[in-house]
């Protein structure tokens, strides 16, 4: 049997139905109902800091990275991060974090944030955002909202609402 080795790739137009397809059976229709989900409706994803993950023709993770502002401070939204779940635990939602956050500072991004686990998240830099200062739109469990500084001190006096951003300009 050949060895199919895992590839990760930036998302392209292409993949939309299959990464959609993948968000329905890990997440269920109740993922519109989550807050995280309210910020991205405002915004599209930036594909180029967006990741898919493949083992041979196979999409078996994405994540994407959604232009948001908090108060007028620019950031980005991490998330959906969705692994197939007969491919979890070896190493591929790590690996599309990294690869979406090592993109995201080289096209000059300073801060990221999430609602997602400290503990998985904290593996590649995330940490709990104060309680109070970033407020969703929506109810969020303030344990879960999380926050990535890709230049030392970008959340040094962030505080406000987020919202969508729109398209990001280079």
């Amino acid at each position: 049997m050949a060895d199919v080795s895992l590839v990760i790739e930036p998302e392209g137009p292409a993949d939309a139905e299959a990464i959609l397809r993948l968000n329905e059976r890990v997440f269920g229709p109740g993922r519109f109902a989550r807050t995280a989900y309210r910020l991205r409706e405002t915004a599209p994803a930036d594909l180029s800091l967006s990741f898919v993950a493949r083992v041979g023709t196979l999409l078996v993770g994405a994540n994407a990275m959604t232009p948001i502002l908090i108060g007028e401070t620019p950031a980005l939204l991490l998330g959906p991060l969705i692994v197939e779940p007969v491919f979890r635990s070896q190493g591929i939602g790590e690996a599309l974090v990294a690869a979406s956050l090592e993109a995201a500072r080289a096209a000059g991004a300073k801060l990221v944030v999430l609602v997602g686990d400290e503990p998985y998240y904290a593996r590649v830099g995330f940490k709990r955002v104060p309680p109070g200062r970033v407020v969703l739109p929506g109810p969020v469990d303030p344990q879960r909202l999380l926050y990535c500084e890709l230049q030392p001190g970008a959340f040094e006096g962030v505080a406000g609402k987020a919202r969508g951003a729109g398209p990001r300009t280079r």
